[in-house]
């Protein structure tokens, strides 16, 4: 299996990395099997999707589109470390580039960011957004306008001063051939509302007011190809959480599936007022135009495309369109199947107790993560003791709380529509897909925020005897502790947003977010399985067949 998946690997990104030769990689490489064993950690997934659906106009686009996301990939690059071309060619041999590709520099995401190459020490917090060194003392001290947005790099001058530079100049050279080229798609585009967020976000990409093309994406209703692009999550900061990271997904809806979503949008309001909080935690209002739409992508560039691949959206960021709009929660649906039948059953088999193992269905693991995605949008946006927003307040703990939200939250809301009997998954399936999907998802690492996470749940549900051990070392849900647990940590996180109370946070992430002997035994289990981390994607024109 190990051979198999590497050949494969091998020879797709022997296209695209620079004088990389197959035959004389094989050899390279079994010198060194901790290579091979890394690079097999990813399944090889290609990304296509029936285009039929698509007019000519359409199909013209994508070609445009593609081009504009691998310049998002290069401001990547930039962002995450420093000259792509320089780095991989500074690399002894064809695996390490490989590797370089897949992590975006010298460091494993999926394993704690630890340096794969010699010569690289521990990977910056603060990757490079920040000068090598600053401190948050410095940075705190540091009095120069917009240093905390999301939109500006902080670098240093000739004498070595603080200074702030936006990304529109940043990037210039890169933004404004990405701006021309979505230009150009928005002449090609059908639907008048992708029509006009494409001309919209082609401006913002020089100014970094994003703004106005957010809110005309919230309103686009009708569009089969989407197009999400630009500096959006701000994961890759993991010194203060401010700075978002380009990247860009080529979508096309699949309209069968989210016309069964259809049901849940008018349920957000509802959905609000029966959190497991006071009233004042859940005094916001979600915005009447969220919706909800399944997708298959078709192409990953820059931060999304990083170690861990994105299997769900949910956008815009910007707190104020999420007042006026609400927000768009998007499951990429053939991504999501290929972890799940490549990652998640196989995990299932290893861990889960033989009576449980029937509950591990697709149909679960989606509802989970379409949730996880409904529940970003709910609970508290804004601080309720004037702390100003709760990614202000929380700093760089929010994105690992925000993402421990979203699952324990998202897992709330299933168990009460089901209540309702809104939604027709079994609870048990719910749950046991669920503890199924941390084992996935805790292998990201204690660097990812969503691998902290994973941690912060496997752990409390631990402490709560959600679950128990059999004596084979087999996992087995407590049905009616899971849901205890899954309260009550609801309860405690929406808490923690509310109060915007940095410290408690902080606490939360280092009493929980730990690996202990038991589960690095269970998980050096998958391990010994060769059971993949995580998928890399074959994609762009060849792929489609265009």
């Amino acid at each position: 299996m190990r051979a198999i998946l590497f050949n494969v690997l091998t020879a797709f990104l022997c296209i695209i990395l620079p004088g990389c030769n197959p035959a004389s990689s094989e050899r390279n490489v079994q010198t060194n099997d901790s290579l091979i064993m890394k690079l097999n950690d990813f399944a090889t997934f290609r990304l296509t999707t029936d285009l039929s659906v698509l007019s000519e106009n359409q199909k013209k686009m994508i070609p445009i589109l593609i081009e504009a996301a691998q310049i998002m990939d290069e401001i990547f690059w930039m962002e995450a470390f420093g000259d792509r071309n320089a780095f991989l060619e500074s690399l002894d041999n064809n695996a390490e580039r490989q590797l370089g590709t897949i992590n975006y520099g010298p460091w494993e995401r999926l394993n704690d960011n630890r340096p794969f190459a010699e010569g690289f020490g521990p990977k910056p917090p603060g990757a490079n957004f920040y000068p090598a060194g600053l401190t948050k003392e410095e940075f705190e001290s540091f009095d120069g306008a917009g240093k905390t947005s999301s939109y500006t790099l902080i670098r240093r001058d000739v004498e070595g001063k603080l200074r702030v530079v936006p990304y529109h100049e940043a990037f210039r050279d890169q933004v404004e051939t990405a701006s021309g080229l979505i230009l150009e798609a928005a002449a090609l585009a059908d639907d008048p509302g992708f029509k006009e967020y494409l001309k919209l976000r082609a401006e913002a990409l020089l100014s970094d007011n994003y703004y106005m093309s957010d809110m005309a994406w919230m309103e686009m209703k009708e569009n089969i190809i989407d197009f999400v692009v630009g500096p959006i999550e701000t994961y890759e900061d993991q010194l203060f959480g401010y700075k978002a990271s380009h990247e860009a997904f080529i979508l096309i809806k699949d309209l069968e599936w989210t016309e069964r979503l259809s049901k849940y949008e008018a349920l957000l309001p509802l959905l609000q007022e029966q959190l497991p909080v006071d009233g004042v935690y859940k005094s916001e209002i979600p915005g009447s135009s969220s919706d909800l739409g399944v997708y298959d992508a078709i192409y990953y560039a820059g931060d999304c495309n990083a170690g861990s691949k994105t299997i769900a959206i949910n956008l815009p960021n910007d707190e104020r369109v999420q007042q006026a709009k609400g927000s768009r929660r998007l499951q990429l649906k053939n991504a999501m199947q290929a972890k799940f039948d490549e990652i998640l059953v196989p995990i299932g088999y290893e861990l889960i107790s033989e009576s449980d193992r029937g509950h591990i269905t697709f149909d679960a693991f989606f509802t989970n993560t379409m949730f996880h995605e409904i529940a970003h949008g709910l609970g508290c946006n804004h601080t309720i003791n004037g702390k100003g927003t709760v990614r202000e307040a929380l700093k760089e703990h929010y994105t690992t709380i925000e993402e421990s939200k979203a699952d324990i939250l998202g897992l709330y809301l299933v168990t009460k529509l089901n209540e309702m009997g809104v939604t027709e998954v079994d609870l048990m399936d719910s749950y046991t897909t669920f503890l199924t999907g941390i084992f996935r998802s805790v292998r990201f690492g204690a660097s990812s925020a969503h691998g902290r996470a994973n941690l912060i749940r496997f752990n409390y549900f631990r402490e709560q005897e959600a679950f128990r051990i059999t004596d084979d070392g087999h996992y087995a849900v407590d049905f009616g502790k899971m849901q205890e647990a899954v309260l009550s940590l609801s309860n405690l996180i929406i808490t923690i947003q509310g109060d915007g109370d940095y410290d408690k946070a902080g606490e939360l992430i280092e009493t929980y977010g730990i690996i202990d002997g038991q589960l690095k035994s269970s998980l050096q289990r998958i391990e010994d399985q060769d059971i993949p981390v995580d998928i890399v994607f074959e994609q762009g024109l060849d792929v489609l067949g265009l």
